[in-house]
């Protein structure tokens, strides 16, 4: 019984999980410039200024939820904006793109809309490489 349940099984389950979904078995690892930095289930604070901020620990039960809402991303937007001198409607936009997508992800109907934090962050740095140089070559960027 040790070796079924206690080896055999926990193989089996890994082996199955990494070829039939790699990317959730590997813990939905996001990747910048061929570095992993980040995860998509986990919430990771930003020290610069010129990033979206997931929500404080005292507004999650958990503090490790990796989406904020709408209205908490468009919060944000005009102070990243006077960072980064990005244009408040280029930012506001990204923002929508994010909803959608995740809208999409979610088959439309099944969740709220959100924003997933570390993801939009990405984007921001794959956009704008030039106002993010600093933060990427300090590693800034979880």
């Amino acid at each position: 019984m040790i070796i079924t349940t206690g080896i055999a099984y926990p193989i089996l389950v890994t082996a199955i999980g990494q070829t039939t979904m790699p990317y959730q078995s590997n813990g939905s690892q996001v990747v910048l410039n061929g570095k992993v930095v980040g995860s998509e289930l986990i919430s990771q604070s930003f020290n610069s200024t010129k990033f979206f901020q997931p929500r404080n620990s005292t507004d999650s039960a958990s503090g490790v939820d990796p989406d904020i809402t709408p209205d908490s991303a468009i919060s944000q937007i005009s102070a990243i904006s006077n960072a980064t001198g990005i244009p408040v409607n280029a930012l506001k936009t990204l923002v929508d793109l994010d909803v959608a997508r995740n809208r999409e992800t979610n088959a439309l109907v099944f969740a709220p809309d959100y924003i997933n934090v570390l993801n939009l962050n990405i984007e921001l740095v794959k956009q704008y490489p030039d106002v993010y140089a600093q933060e990427v070559s300090a590693k800034r960027v979880p």
